[in-house]
């Protein structure tokens, strides 16, 4: 999609400061961190939202979760918050599957 903000990072045809990319996920540092340590992660193929990846891509939804735990072991001693946002009233603003891997210091709950 060539209108996809996380495709055109994935293509490199944006700039992100990634810290982790296999041949179907990329992850890089978001640009409005919640936490210490914000990265997402994301499938290189262009899914909506985690629901349409376990369906159509469920081996690299798998290699995510995977990604994340590289990413909070390099960055975080291996403890993280992963955050899987569905939908506009659910927090996601950018409709391609994303994982958020928040870390780094003790997180609460905001909104429970």
């Amino acid at each position: 999609m060539t209108d996809c903000l996380f495709c055109r990072i994935a293509a490199g045809d944006i700039p992100a400061d990634i810290v982790a990319r296999t041949d179907n996920v990329i992850a890089f540092r978001d640009i409005d961190p919640k936490a210490p340590v914000h990265v997402l992660v994301v499938p290189v193929t262009h899914v909506a939202n985690v629901t349409e990846a376990a369906a159509q891509i469920p081996d690299v939804l798998a290699e995510m979760i995977a990604v994340a735990q590289q990413v909070a072991d390099a960055e975080t001693d291996g403890e993280f918050r992963l955050i899987f946002n569905s939908g506009p009233t659910a927090g996601q603003s950018v409709f391609h599957a994303h994982a958020h891997v928040l870390g780094g210091a003790e997180l609460k709950w905001e909104n429970a």
